[in-house]
């Protein structure tokens, strides 16, 4: 079960939009990461860490903001993001998600995030 001093630190390197370092520190070495129930999860810490160092590859810019309340009970936490992207092409992106986890001890296990993946869809430059 985390506490919430580690949560609030995991959140406050995320907001600080260094995404593939809280992987990194915050995620169990066998942890897995769920994009709504369209794809299958992807496994392992380090395929999480390659595939975020990917989409951050893209951006340009990126702002990242946690709603608050987080929400922990037991080994579950619950925390609604807001991202803002701006892409290498001009394009810009607002996701709005939660991120519904599971964790051991002091670690992320398993995430799954929910959205409307309308959001997806490109802004014009």
């Amino acid at each position: 079960m985390p506490s919430r001093d580690v949560v609030e630190a995991f959140v406050a390197v995320v907001e600080s939009n260094r995404h593939a370092e809280a992987i990194e520190q915050f995620y169990a070495e066998d942890a897995s990461m769920q994009e709504n129930l369209n794809q299958p999860p992807r496994q392992g810490r380090d395929t999480l860490v390659a595939h975020e160092r990917a989409v951050l590859a893209r951006a340009k810019t990126v702002q990242t903001e946690c709603v608050r309340p987080i929400l922990i009970e037991g080994d579950t936490v619950v925390i609604h993001w807001i991202f803002h992207f701006e892409f290498q092409d001009g394009s810009k992106r607002r996701i709005e998600e939660l991120a519904h986890q599971t964790w051991k001890g002091d670690k992320v296990w398993r995430e799954r995030f929910y959205y409307d993946p309308v959001q997806m869809k490109a802004a014009p430059a």
